[in-house]
């Protein structure tokens, strides 16, 4: 310890200034640790904290029934349609959707490959949802636009696709062409931004709109908007304070729906984004493209997932469906060569069997890839070596998550299948939510929050 003896009025001051230093070191580093465990408690965006997927350190439901409310907390309803997932920061939980007296709400679930575009017509409102966690009242609601919609949806999507962010301070919310929204916690606007049309649609079929899907992503002052689309598409920067552009980088591609996902190590922060001509990374503060690679399904609608110090990616339609395991250090272009399955930046990749809708599932060991069909397959998530596959034998769009040594996958149907995490197939539960399910649900505390076609519903044990 320091004496303060005074034997010297310069040492003297030297100390005190020396401890006032170190006690304001350990009082950043305290509060830069706590920061951090509060955010890998909350769901802060599309597939939780960091888009992991997972919750640690917490108990959930295996069984429930929405009839019975057996471990039903609560369930409210959410008028008009939205295939946004909830997001949560301490006891607020945020949904958006849209809706208009004249909207044809059905959705057409299950397999097809129908290009159809929904037949919305009218004025429609496009609106932001906040509901008390843990009673389910809505605390308030804020028309964000009110306009005929200015580009379409497919017959399977919605006019709310895209998943809000929050900091805990910030919400931010994109309506694909009806703009860019920041509130306060409260509902309060702080700013509104016009992006211009977002409306990505199949790539050999001009003229067809599906509508935008890729969620903003929050890091630290960056909010980040990937929008490809059948011309001038880009991967953008915005000020989370004042919604100015930061940087702009033009993206030869065509449409795609995926969100961007953070990694960040020794100070060295990339935007990773999937894609069909070129998945890759940028730099956070610059926009720069670090590295690159093709041979991607032509529309990709996953989100990058980092897991293992490793960067996964995977996609699916038309003549490929790949899994990518890219080494951060990539530089340039990693493309395999077409005989190839690894090279110096990636450690294993299959060509075939990749998801086209869900983003695959990574927790603790394993890789979980479920396909639109149902086909599951469970990899070793460091080798590539397959565990299992089973075929869930119905339609998903919504992306699996887990806790507490389960895996949960929720069918368009409706059917949320609890299953065993490990390297073998177990069914703990099938539990119906009497509801069609497109969103990917969010975890908070030891509660799962299900996003269905007409509520939000959430489950804990009693």
């Amino acid at each position: 310890m320091l004496d303060l003896k005074e034997e010297n009025p310069q040492n003297t001051s030297m100390k005190k200034y020396i401890i006032s230093i170190s006690l304001f070191l350990l009082s950043f580093i305290h509060v830069s640790l706590f920061a951090q465990t509060d955010y890998n408690q909350q769901w802060p965006g599309f597939r939780g904290p960091w888009a992991c997927g997972y919750m640690d350190g917490i108990k959930t439901a295996t069984t429930w029934n929405v009839d019975s409310t057996k471990n039903i907390k609560w369930k409210t309803a959410i008028p008009g349609l939205g295939h946004s997932c909830p997001v949560i920061w301490d006891n607020n939980l945020f949904v958006t959707t849209a809706s208009s007296e004249k909207q044809d709400e059905s959705l057409k679930v299950g397999l097809y490959g129908d290009i159809d575009m929904a037949a919305d017509s009218g004025i429609m409102e496009f609106k932001v949802y906040c509901l008390d966690k843990n009673s389910g009242k809505i605390q308030w609601e804020r028309l964000a636009h009110k306009g005929i919609p200015k580009s379409k949806r497919h017959t399977k999507s919605s006019q709310a696709n895209c998943t809000p962010a929050t900091d805990g301070k910030h919400l931010v919310v994109l309506f694909g062409s009806e703009g860019l929204y920041c509130y306060d916690l409260k509902g309060t606007l702080l700013w509104q931004k016009d992006l211009g049309i977002m409306n990505p649609g199949p790539y050999n079929e001009t003229g067809v709109e599906w509508g935008h899907a890729s969620s903003p992503v929050i890091y630290k002052d960056f909010i980040i908007i990937q929008c490809d689309k059948s011309v001038e598409s880009y991967l953008a920067a915005f000020n989370i304070e004042d919604g100015k552009e930061i940087w702009r980088t033009s993206r030869d591609e065509v449409s795609t729906w995926g969100t961007p996902a953070i990694y960040s190590n020794e100070g060295k922060t990339q935007v990773i984004v999937n894609g069909f001509k070129h998945m890759g990374g940028y730099e956070l503060e610059t926009g720069k493209e670090i590295w690159r690679m093709s041979g991607g399904g032509d529309a990709p609608s996953t989100t990058p997932v980092v897991a293992n110090n490793l960067i996964y990616i995977n996609n699916a339609h038309g003549k490929y469906s790949p899994i990518y395991v890219v080494k951060p250090t990539a530089m340039g272009d990693i493309t395999l060569a077409a005989d190839s399955t690894k090279n110096k930046y990636i450690t294993w990749s299959i060509k075939r069997g990749g998801a086209y809708l869900q983003t695959p599932l990574i927790y603790g060991d394993y890789l979980y890839n479920l396909q639109v069909s149902g086909q599951l397959t469970c990899f070793d998530a460091k080798t590539g070596e397959v565990k299992y596959k089973e075929n869930l034998s119905e339609a998903f769009s919504a992306s699996g998550i887990a806790a507490d040594g389960k895996v949960y996958f929720t069918s368009e149907q409706g059917n949320v299948f609890v299953i065993q995490a490990g390297p073998s197939y177990k069914l703990l539960a099938k539990n119906a939510m009497n509801d069609v399910c497109m969103a990917t649900p969010a975890i908070s505390g030891n509660t799962l929050f299900f996003r269905t076609q007409h509520y939000v519903v959430a489950v804990e044990s009693k």
